[in-house]
């Protein structure tokens, strides 16, 4: 990762570790060709991670968020920022956050926001994936959800990075690990190949549907 891009992203607003947003720019750059989405865009610290990778492979990230916060990030839990609200509707609003967060690390081209809930979004998308990213709502019906809706678009030969993956539970949330996580290996269609602090890295085998 260039350098400028390595600053650009460890600066942006977000939760990522340096060695986990590393970890993910790697997967990205060595994934498949197609479309890349991450599930999760948050204030954009993470696309700055996958958006340099889009870029050099002359493709597009398109970030899934409907900008309104986890659960983590409501009022009363542990990530939740209060700046972060819209005083006149009293709910979350980091859109405005993310795109200036994209604009200023010159990503604009090939990272586009589509703001939404998976449960609307994913239905209607049709394009195979190269490479997805899940760190959505860790709630265990959010989580599901993103398994189920979003995994089934990875092409085989695909990247599947999971973000807060937890197997002790004395470490951080269950649902990326029970919901995503876990239901990924015991398919048979995935297959890990790296993992960094809570992030992990799979690659599509096969296809259950043949």
């Amino acid at each position: 990762m260039r350098p400028a891009e390595q600053a650009a992203a460890e600066s942006a607003r977000g939760f990522m570790p340096p060695d986990e947003g590393l970890a993910l720019w790697r997967a990205a750059s060595k994934a498949i060709s197609g479309p890349m989405l991450e599930v999760g865009s948050y204030c954009g610290k993470s696309a700055c991670y996958i958006g340099p990778a889009a870029r050099d492979a002359d493709t597009v990230l398109y970030c899934v968020d409907h900008h309104r916060g986890s659960e983590e990030n409501q009022s009363g839990w542990e990530h939740h920022e209060p700046d972060l609200v819209d005083p006149e509707i009293g709910k979350m609003d980091t859109l405005a956050i993310f795109r200036r967060t994209v604009y200023d690390a010159g990503l604009e081209r090939n990272v586009v926001a589509v703001v939404g809930e998976t449960k609307v979004v994913a239905p209607n998308w049709q394009t195979p994936l190269g490479f997805l990213f899940i760190d959505g709502g860790h709630g265990e019906e959010p989580a599901a959800d993103d398994y189920r809706l979003w995994t089934p678009k990875v092409r085989v030969g695909g990247t599947l990075a999971i973000h807060d993956v937890f197997p002790d539970p004395a470490d951080g949330g269950r649902p990326p690990f029970e919901q995503i996580y876990l239901p990924a290996l015991e398919s048979g269609e995935f297959e890990e190949r790296s993992a960094t602090g809570s992030l992990r890295v799979l690659v599509r085998t096969s296809r259950g549907d043949g």
